[in-house]
Protein backbone atom coordinates (compact mmCIF):
# COMPACT_ATOMS: atom_id res chain seq x y z
CA UNK A 1 0.00 0.00 0.00
CA UNK A 2 2.87 2.40 0.70
CA UNK A 3 3.82 2.19 -2.99
CA UNK A 4 0.51 3.96 -3.73
CA UNK A 5 1.24 7.69 -3.75
CA UNK A 6 -1.72 8.54 -1.55
CA UNK A 7 -0.46 6.30 1.26
CA UNK A 8 3.25 7.11 1.06
CA UNK A 9 3.23 9.08 4.35
CA UNK A 10 1.28 6.48 6.34
CA UNK A 11 2.75 4.50 9.22
CA UNK A 12 2.30 0.73 9.31
CA UNK A 13 -0.42 1.21 11.93
CA UNK A 14 -2.28 3.66 9.70
CA UNK A 15 -2.02 1.33 6.72
CA UNK A 16 -3.49 -1.44 8.87
CA UNK A 17 -6.35 0.91 9.80
CA UNK A 18 -7.06 1.71 6.15
CA UNK A 19 -7.02 -1.98 5.24
CA UNK A 20 -9.56 -2.96 7.89
CA UNK A 21 -12.57 -4.43 6.13
CA UNK A 22 -10.96 -4.23 2.69
CA UNK A 23 -12.32 -6.28 -0.20
CA UNK A 24 -10.19 -7.53 -3.11
CA UNK A 25 -12.38 -7.95 -6.18
CA UNK A 26 -11.43 -9.80 -9.35
CA UNK A 27 -13.47 -7.95 -11.93
CA UNK A 28 -14.34 -8.88 -15.49
CA UNK A 29 -14.43 -6.43 -18.37
CA UNK A 30 -17.63 -4.38 -18.34
CA UNK A 31 -18.28 -4.51 -14.58
CA UNK A 32 -19.72 -1.26 -13.24
CA UNK A 33 -18.17 -0.39 -9.88
CA UNK A 34 -20.45 2.57 -9.22
CA UNK A 35 -22.55 5.17 -11.03
CA UNK A 36 -22.41 8.94 -10.67
CA UNK A 37 -24.70 10.03 -7.84
CA UNK A 38 -24.52 6.72 -5.95
CA UNK A 39 -23.98 6.96 -2.20
CA UNK A 40 -20.25 6.66 -1.57
CA UNK A 41 -19.07 4.37 1.21
CA UNK A 42 -15.88 3.01 -0.34
CA UNK A 43 -12.97 4.09 -2.51
CA UNK A 44 -10.73 1.97 -4.71
CA UNK A 45 -7.12 1.09 -5.47
CA UNK A 46 -6.26 -0.70 -8.72
CA UNK A 47 -3.93 -3.64 -8.13
CA UNK A 48 -3.82 -4.45 -11.84
CA UNK A 49 -5.98 -3.84 -14.90
CA UNK A 50 -7.77 -0.75 -16.24
CA UNK A 51 -10.79 1.26 -15.11
CA UNK A 52 -12.70 3.90 -17.07
CA UNK A 53 -13.87 7.01 -15.21
CA UNK A 54 -16.66 8.84 -17.01
CA UNK A 55 -19.85 10.88 -16.89
CA UNK A 56 -22.91 10.55 -19.11
CA UNK A 57 -24.47 13.38 -21.06
CA UNK A 58 -28.23 13.92 -21.13
CA UNK A 59 -28.46 12.07 -24.45
CA UNK A 60 -26.60 9.05 -23.06
CA UNK A 61 -23.16 9.67 -24.58
CA UNK A 62 -20.10 9.07 -22.41
CA UNK A 63 -17.62 11.80 -21.55
CA UNK A 64 -14.47 9.94 -20.53
CA UNK A 65 -12.62 11.71 -17.74
CA UNK A 66 -9.75 9.25 -17.38
CA UNK A 67 -8.68 5.65 -17.76
CA UNK A 68 -6.70 4.49 -14.74
CA UNK A 69 -4.41 1.57 -14.06
CA UNK A 70 -2.14 -0.10 -11.48
CA UNK A 71 -1.50 1.93 -8.32
CA UNK A 72 -4.13 4.56 -9.02
CA UNK A 73 -6.89 5.41 -6.55
CA UNK A 74 -10.37 6.64 -7.39
CA UNK A 75 -13.54 7.48 -5.50
CA UNK A 76 -11.63 9.02 -2.60
CA UNK A 77 -12.67 12.59 -3.41
CA UNK A 78 -16.29 11.59 -2.72
CA UNK A 79 -15.73 12.64 0.88
CA UNK A 80 -15.68 16.22 -0.44
CA UNK A 81 -18.75 15.64 -2.65
CA UNK A 82 -21.45 15.15 0.02
CA UNK A 83 -20.62 11.44 0.07
CA UNK A 84 -21.79 10.75 -3.47
CA UNK A 85 -19.65 9.68 -6.40
CA UNK A 86 -19.10 12.56 -8.86
CA UNK A 87 -18.53 10.17 -11.78
CA UNK A 88 -19.08 6.56 -12.85
CA UNK A 89 -16.44 3.80 -12.91
CA UNK A 90 -16.37 0.79 -15.24
CA UNK A 91 -13.76 -1.97 -15.60
CA UNK A 92 -12.45 -2.03 -19.20
CA UNK A 93 -10.00 -4.94 -18.90
CA UNK A 94 -9.90 -7.85 -16.41
CA UNK A 95 -8.71 -6.26 -13.17
CA UNK A 96 -7.99 -6.80 -9.48
CA UNK A 97 -9.32 -3.90 -7.45
CA UNK A 98 -9.11 -3.21 -3.74
CA UNK A 99 -12.06 -1.40 -2.14
CA UNK A 100 -11.55 0.42 1.16
CA UNK A 101 -13.68 2.28 3.70
CA UNK A 102 -14.18 6.00 3.13
CA UNK A 103 -15.04 6.40 6.81
CA UNK A 104 -11.55 5.25 7.82
CA UNK A 105 -10.01 7.50 5.17
CA UNK A 106 -11.89 10.50 6.57
CA UNK A 107 -10.71 9.62 10.10
CA UNK A 108 -7.09 9.58 8.93
CA UNK A 109 -7.44 12.90 7.10
CA UNK A 110 -8.85 14.51 10.25
CA UNK A 111 -6.17 13.08 12.55
CA UNK A 112 -2.98 13.00 10.47
CA UNK A 113 -1.83 16.33 8.97
CA UNK A 114 0.93 14.61 6.95
CA UNK A 115 -1.60 12.30 5.36
CA UNK A 116 -3.94 15.21 4.64
CA UNK A 117 -1.08 17.04 2.90
CA UNK A 118 -0.22 13.87 0.97
CA UNK A 119 -3.80 13.67 -0.27
CA UNK A 120 -3.71 17.34 -1.30
CA UNK A 121 -0.44 16.67 -3.13
CA UNK A 122 -2.00 13.74 -4.96
CA UNK A 123 -4.98 15.88 -5.98
CA UNK A 124 -2.67 18.70 -7.12
CA UNK A 125 -0.62 16.29 -9.21
CA UNK A 126 -3.76 15.02 -10.90
CA UNK A 127 -4.84 18.62 -11.55
CA UNK A 128 -1.47 19.28 -13.24
CA UNK A 129 -2.11 16.27 -15.45
CA UNK A 130 -5.53 17.64 -16.41
CA UNK A 131 -4.01 21.05 -17.16
CA UNK A 132 -1.46 19.37 -19.45
CA UNK A 133 -4.22 17.52 -21.28
CA UNK A 134 -6.12 20.77 -21.85
CA UNK A 135 -2.90 22.20 -23.27
CA UNK A 136 -2.46 19.19 -25.56
CA UNK A 137 -5.98 19.46 -26.95
CA UNK A 138 -5.36 23.14 -27.65
CA UNK A 139 -1.88 22.87 -29.20
CA UNK A 140 -1.30 19.32 -30.48
CA UNK A 141 -2.86 17.84 -33.58
CA UNK A 142 -4.44 14.36 -33.45
CA UNK A 143 -1.29 12.38 -34.47
CA UNK A 144 0.77 14.25 -31.85
CA UNK A 145 -1.75 13.44 -29.10
CA UNK A 146 -1.56 9.75 -30.02
CA UNK A 147 2.24 9.95 -29.98
CA UNK A 148 2.15 11.50 -26.51
CA UNK A 149 -0.19 8.72 -25.35
CA UNK A 150 2.26 6.09 -26.66
CA UNK A 151 5.23 7.75 -24.94
CA UNK A 152 3.39 7.66 -21.62
CA UNK A 153 2.87 3.90 -21.99
CA UNK A 154 6.61 3.26 -21.78
CA UNK A 155 7.40 1.63 -18.42
CA UNK A 156 10.70 3.46 -18.03
CA UNK A 157 10.93 6.59 -20.12
CA UNK A 158 14.61 7.22 -19.33
CA UNK A 159 15.69 3.72 -20.41
CA UNK A 160 13.57 3.72 -23.59
CA UNK A 161 15.99 5.94 -25.49
CA UNK A 162 18.56 4.33 -27.74
CA UNK A 163 16.96 0.91 -28.16
CA UNK A 164 14.05 -0.72 -30.00
CA UNK A 165 10.91 -1.13 -27.93
CA UNK A 166 7.62 -2.99 -28.35
CA UNK A 167 4.43 -1.60 -26.81
CA UNK A 168 1.04 -3.25 -26.56
CA UNK A 169 -1.97 -0.95 -26.53
CA UNK A 170 -3.60 -1.61 -23.16
CA UNK A 171 -7.23 -1.45 -24.25
CA UNK A 172 -9.50 -1.13 -27.28
CA UNK A 173 -8.58 1.50 -29.88
CA UNK A 174 -12.11 2.91 -29.80
CA UNK A 175 -11.66 3.59 -26.09
CA UNK A 176 -8.25 5.16 -26.69
CA UNK A 177 -9.84 7.44 -29.27
CA UNK A 178 -12.49 8.55 -26.76
CA UNK A 179 -9.82 9.04 -24.11
CA UNK A 180 -7.98 11.39 -26.47
CA UNK A 181 -11.12 13.26 -27.50
CA UNK A 182 -11.36 11.80 -31.02
CA UNK A 183 -13.87 9.92 -33.10
CA UNK A 184 -12.70 6.38 -34.05
CA UNK A 185 -12.31 7.31 -37.72
CA UNK A 186 -10.20 10.34 -36.77
CA UNK A 187 -8.05 8.11 -34.57
CA UNK A 188 -7.43 5.64 -37.42
CA UNK A 189 -6.36 8.38 -39.84
CA UNK A 190 -4.18 10.06 -37.21
CA UNK A 191 -2.49 6.76 -36.31
CA UNK A 192 -1.64 6.24 -39.98
CA UNK A 193 -0.15 9.74 -40.17
CA UNK A 194 1.85 9.08 -37.00
CA UNK A 195 3.23 5.90 -38.55
CA UNK A 196 4.35 7.78 -41.68
CA UNK A 197 5.89 10.62 -39.65
CA UNK A 198 7.81 8.54 -37.10
CA UNK A 199 8.44 5.13 -38.68
CA UNK A 200 6.66 3.09 -36.02
CA UNK A 201 5.34 -0.29 -37.13
CA UNK A 202 1.73 -1.14 -36.21
CA UNK A 203 0.46 -4.72 -36.06
CA UNK A 204 -3.02 -4.80 -34.56
CA UNK A 205 -2.61 -3.65 -30.97
CA UNK A 206 1.20 -4.03 -31.02
CA UNK A 207 3.54 -1.14 -31.80
CA UNK A 208 7.16 -1.76 -32.77
CA UNK A 209 9.39 1.28 -32.35
CA UNK A 210 12.98 1.08 -33.58
CA UNK A 211 13.87 4.45 -32.07
CA UNK A 212 11.71 6.73 -29.96
CA UNK A 213 13.65 9.85 -30.99
CA UNK A 214 11.46 10.58 -34.06
CA UNK A 215 8.37 9.97 -31.90
CA UNK A 216 9.64 12.40 -29.27
CA UNK A 217 10.55 15.05 -31.84
CA UNK A 218 7.17 14.75 -33.53
CA UNK A 219 4.94 14.55 -30.45
CA UNK A 220 6.69 16.87 -28.01
CA UNK A 221 7.26 19.80 -30.37
CA UNK A 222 3.83 21.22 -29.50
CA UNK A 223 4.13 20.72 -25.73
CA UNK A 224 5.56 22.91 -22.97
CA UNK A 225 7.03 19.84 -21.21
CA UNK A 226 10.15 17.92 -22.21
CA UNK A 227 10.54 14.16 -22.48
CA UNK A 228 10.68 12.30 -20.15
CA UNK A 229 7.58 13.86 -18.61
CA UNK A 230 8.53 14.62 -15.01
CA UNK A 231 5.00 14.72 -13.61
CA UNK A 232 3.39 12.21 -15.98
CA UNK A 233 5.91 9.38 -16.01
CA UNK A 234 3.64 6.76 -14.43
CA UNK A 235 1.12 4.22 -15.60
CA UNK A 236 -1.70 5.98 -13.88
CA UNK A 237 -1.39 8.97 -16.13
CA UNK A 238 -2.26 7.37 -19.43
Amino acid sequence: MKSVQLFGECTDKEVDLLLEGHILERCTKGKMLFVSGDNAERYYVIKNGWVKIFRETLDGAQAIIDILTEGHTFGETSIFEENTYPYSAEVVEPSEILSLSLRKLRYLIENNPKFALSMLSSMARYRRQQDTEIEHRSLQNAPQRIGCFILRLMPNQNEAKGRPITIHLPYDKTLIASRLGMQPETFSRALSKLKDATGINIKGSTLEIQSIDPLIDFSCSACTSEFPCKDLGCKSCV
